[in-house]
């Protein structure tokens, strides 16, 4: 595993953090834009956001392109967010001991989360619409660039599915390894905020924290706040793993997709959808629901979504043959919503949790939603 998420850059940084409950959510840094521009305390001020806050990731701007063979001419025209998807994805091959060398021609697989085309924006106009504006920004040479540099011959996708992105990514390197598609997988997600069009589209939806914090599952929920963030992971299958003497982190034992369908608005969650998607994972990883004690939730920290969450892990995991508590936390209340790499982050929490058999803590909660039961 290998990241880029506020205050952490590898995975041990960022459970130093998780474990004393750091709060990493700040003022949004005045080198991605003017806030006081375009803030107004105001809810649905056209052109304006309601927030000031946000979780950010440090030197962004910052990337060695000769490392991959890249000129610096077309450096200037590559999203921040490919930039970090190389760094990220090398390092997490390093990490786990796979020489990227080794790899030329192989059939590894490239899933990767992103939906976010805030640089595109800042590079201007038509004026500046350059030779490498199109591959510098399109989301499939986000993933593209990848298997390029590294000479990677597997399948190679970029998915979009919004919030759930980099775990539907996760769950396609899954499929792919165990249908022996690919014997190797990167996945993951990336998310950057580069300018302000997101929170001020989120503000006239009146769904951002207006205190800058997801207070999820707390009466006090209003919404949530976005952060940055890239986590990359190196999958194999176990088999494989154990042959080979990998250092295993965790295991995936079971993975499902599905879309809410019908529901009372389109961004509105589907209690039954969610509870179907969570037993067929269960049962797709052979894992009775009185097994699993903790669930690390999407938990946006909105007044309507945490809610409708929650009755679905209810309605499956409370069953006669539990003995002990689930207990029930996300990231979010940490780092915000990361968007198209909320998923990993959360992923990494689960897996940093398992290795040091400590749930850290949930943050800002202070009194039960009474919509919660």
């Amino acid at each position: 595993m290998a990241c880029r998420f506020p205050g952490a850059t590898t995975p041990e940084a960022l459970w130093t953090l998780l474990s004393s409950g750091a709060d990493l959510l700040t003022e949004i840094p005045a080198d991605r834009w003017d806030v006081d521009a375009y803030y107004d305390p105001t809810p649905g001020t056209p052109g304006k956001m309601y927030v000031r806050r946000g979780a950010f990731l440090d030197g962004v701007e910052q990337f060695d392109p000769q490392f991959f063979g890249i000129s610096p001419r077309e450096a200037i025209s590559m999203d921040p967010q490919h930039r970090l998807l190389l760094e990220v994805s090398w390092e997490a091959l390093e990490r786990a001991g796979e020489a990227p060398a080794r790899l030329h021609r192989s059939e590894t697989g490239v899933y990767v989360g992103i939906n976010g085309h805030d640089y595109q924006q800042r590079l201007g106009g038509l004026e500046g619409l350059h030779t490498y504006a199109a591959t510098g920004n399109s989301f499939c040479f986000a993933s593209g660039r990848l298997s390029y540099v590294l000479g990677l011959q597997g399948p190679n996708l970029v998915v979009d599915t919004a919030c759930s992105a980099s775990l539907v990514a996760v769950h396609l390197a899954v499929q792919s390894l165990r249908n022996r598609e690919t014997d190797l997988a990167l996945a993951g997600g990336v998310h950057l905020i580069l300018a302000p069009d997101a929170a001020i589209a989120g503000s006239q939806m009146h769904s951002l924290a207006a205190d800058g914090r997801c207070k999820t599952f707390d009466a006090a929920a209003d919404g949530y706040i976005t952060g940055e963030g890239c986590g990359i992971v190196v999958l194999k299958r176990l088999c494989d793993a154990v042959a080979a003497k990998d250092q295993i982190l965790a295991v995936i034992r079971g993975s499902a997709v599905n879309h809410d369908g019908p529901s009372s608005g389109l961004t509105v969650p589907n209690k039954q959808a969610q509870t179907a998607l969570i037993q067929r994972a269960l049962a797709n990883g052979q894992v009775a629901p009185h097994e699993v004690s903790y669930v690390e939730a999407h938990g946006t920290g909105t007044a309507l979504g945490d809610p409708i969450e929650v009755r679905a892990l209810t309605s499956v995991f409370d069953v006669p043959a539990r003995t002990e508590p689930l207990r029930v936390g996300s990231i979010k209340t940490n780092i915000g919503h990361l968007v198209s790499a909320a998923g990993i982050a959360g992923l990494f929490k689960v897996v940093l949790a398992l290795q040091h058999e400590e749930i850290p803590p949930h943050l800002n909660f202070q009194t039960p939603s009474p919509h919660i039961d």
